[in-house]
């Protein structure tokens, strides 16, 4: 594929200044969390792992793109943009303090974070023709599995050594399933968007 044929999948301008604003600002987040982990509201939940790990997870599409995909497709600023937001919200979430008060708080990230991220791998591995069928599996199969790892890593993070613990069977089955739920909700928005033309660029990492 030429360059020119690359330039052509169009991507709002205000999908490129979010991603890279968020990119930005997750940094300066977890960078502020490692340093000030009482006023980021992150003592005794793994701002240290966290500050490893959202890096790796927000600039994996980016690497991937340059090292394998560069000469072939645009940069997938969309579902690039979705992962980034997931690691985004959470940090600041914490920062805001709305994990401690606000009731529903947690629910709606495990709902919406798992929604995205299996929206991004649905826009990053499927061809925009595919059934319905085709577009649930691979959301549940991607959403599900990031939902039970999260659940694994957080229990091993702070869970296991935090007095919550006695309450965590319960929270953990209720996350489980609001994450399978906000995977079904992906796919059906991706899906019909499809179905009415949108977000059919670039093409998949394939």
């Amino acid at each position: 594929m030429t360059e020119a044929a690359i330039e052509r999948a169009a991507t709002p301008t205000l999908a490129k200044t979010a991603n890279v604003l968020a990119k930005g600002a997750l940094v300066l987040l977890l960078l502020f969390a490692v340093v000030y982990p009482d006023q980021a509201h992150m003592r005794d939940k793994a701002a240290g792992m966290r500050a490893i790990g959202y890096p790796l997870v927000s600039f994996t599409v980016p690497v991937l793109w340059w090292a394998l995909w560069r000469d072939r497709i645009s940069f997938p600023w969309l579902p690039d943009l979705l992962i980034t937001i997931t690691c985004f919200t959470d940090i600041l979430g914490n920062r805001m303090d709305l994990y401690d008060t606000v009731v529903w708080f947690d629910d709606w990230m495990h709902l919406m974070n798992t929604g995205l991220l299996a929206a991004a791998f649905v826009l990053l591995t499927l061809p925009r023709d595919v059934g319905f069928g085709r577009v649930l599996e691979r959301a549940l199969a991607f959403g599900a599995t990031a939902a039970i790892a999260w659940e694994v890593a957080e229990f091993f993070a702070f869970i296991s050594r935090s007095t919550e613990r006695e309450f965590a069977y319960a929270d953990t089955l209720g996350d489980l399933t609001l994450g399978t739920a906000g995977a079904v909700v992906a796919a059906v928005v991706i899906h019909r968007s499809w179905r009415r033309g949108r977000l059919r660029d670039p093409r998949p990492l394939t």
